[in-house]
């Protein structure tokens, strides 16, 4: 079906003048097919089914909106975890900020050094998990970040890496505009945490393809924020095989527009793969968490879990899908997104989703949204604790379930206490 002459004219606007990165035929072929799926999506607008809640243009538009830069006020996020650093200043790799990037089980390079090789594990990965995430709903963001990204990491993991890796994101000038490509392909047995955390530019644009083999496990714990004015658009997109384990958490707190999407292929019997997501939103703030899970393989579990607390004018949207295909049987899918709105004037949108044509599933879903637990609250002034800090203290209960689909304790803590510390911050 041809697009509609607006939609193609505004996507070629955007496009013109724009050049695919340079690289060898692996590469090249990747790019200039994913720029072909742009050109036939067109860009996002407010009429598409999946954009509903969010408006895209600060997204697509050529000119990027100045965010100011959030000077931190606090010390590194993970800083009590041995881990390898990784640093990106708005979107560009700071080697001299960075660790070695060796380390036992896991080799990494640089996109840019890897494209430019004539045979590279990557090209059975790269564009491959993103092109398959197209169908059955389109996700030209992601399409237009593999054509035009220039840099990122290659991962592949051998064995089980002794530490985690960090991605630190570092947000430098008001007008940057970044654009990220990662792969990481865990080997069978493989197994990796992955933290992110940073705000990374004034507009960002994120793919991460993770590949991961039967038996292996793939973490990943990333924060975003504490940027006010920043704009965002990720997407994950994961295949797991037989056995494999695929985890991941995100907290954002602050920022203008924030959209995370995470499309989840189940190819492999007995896989598990839990999705999760908690965000503390005030005043001029939109996040929107969209989740695709397909379940296509025996005795598989998927878990998404996403909590949201909302003030002063801000609005939240879950999107979550899961789709059991025939022959899925012994599934078992659970969907559940909440809101905590604190005053009248914010706003949350939600639309679950099953369609499942298997017969032997549990699978399940719930969506509310509600105002403070007038009970908990008259319960913590009558023994003396303030309004502010009841709020406060019932605001962390609400958003434990979410936090607790974190594996590693070390980790589990230092979220809660960032952000326990964000909310005093607020107070004062």
């Amino acid at each position: 079906m041809a697009l509609p002459k607006a939609k193609t004219d505004a996507t070629d606007a955007r496009l013109d003048g724009l050049s695919l990165p340079e690289g060898a035929a692996w590469a090249s072929a990747a790019r200039e097919a994913a720029m072909g799926r742009v050109r036939a999506m067109g860009l996002p607008d407010r009429r598409d089914e999946y954009w509903k809640y969010t408006r895209p243009d600060t997204l697509v538009q050529a000119e990027v909106q100045a965010a100011a830069v959030f000077e931190a006020d606090e010390g590194p996020m993970y800083d009590g975890v041995d881990r390898l650093q990784i640093v990106f200043v708005d979107g560009k790799f700071d080697e001299g900020a960075s660790d070695d990037l060796s380390l036992e089980g896991v080799s990494i390079e640089r996109l840019s050094d890897a494209a430019e090789k004539d045979i590279h594990w990557a090209k059975d990965v790269y564009g491959v998990l993103e092109e398959r995430g197209q169908t059955p709903v389109e996700r030209p963001l992601a399409a237009l970040n593999t054509a035009l990204a220039e840099d990122g990491l290659l991962i592949h993991v051998t064995g089980r890496v002794s530490k985690p890796i960090n991605l630190i994101y570092h947000h430098r000038s008001e007008t940057s505009d970044a654009i990220l490509h990662h792969v990481i392909k865990l080997d069978e047995g493989a197994d990796l945490t992955v933290l992110e955390n940073g705000p990374a530019a004034a507009r960002f644009n994120k793919v991460m393809e993770v590949d991961v083999a039967d038996g292996a496990g793939f973490h990943h714990v990333r924060t975003q924020g504490r940027d006010h004015e920043r704009r965002a658009a990720t997407h994950i997109f994961a295949r797991l095989g037989k056995e494999s384990t695929f985890k991941t958490f995100t907290l954002t707190v602050n920022g203008v527009l924030t959209r995370n999407e995470c499309v989840v292929e189940m190819l492999g019997d007995d896989a598990a793969a839990h999705i999760a997501g908690a965000c503390v939103g005030d005043g001029d703030f939109h996040h929107d968490d969209t989740v695709f899970v397909t379940h296509d393989a025996v005795n598989c579990e998927s878990r998404q879990v996403f909590k949201k607390v909302l003030r002063n004018g801000a609005r939240g949207v879950f999107q979550g899908k899961i789709l059991v295909k025939p022959g899925a049987q012994k599934t078992d899918g659970y969907q559940i997104s909440q809101s905590l709105l604190l005053d009248d004037d914010s706003e949350f949108d939600a639309k679950p989703e099953l369609e499942i044509y298997a017969d032997d599933v549990a699978c399940s879903h719930g969506s509310t949204s509600g105002a403070i637990d007038e009970d908990g609250l008259f319960y913590l002034r009558a023994r003396g604790v303030p309004k502010e800090i009841a709020t406060d203290l019932l605001t962390l209960a609400f958003l434990a379930e979410a936090v607790q689909e974190i594996e590693d304790e070390t980790l589990r803590e230092e979220l809660v206490g960032r952000l326990d510390a964000w909310l005093q911050r607020r107070r004062g």
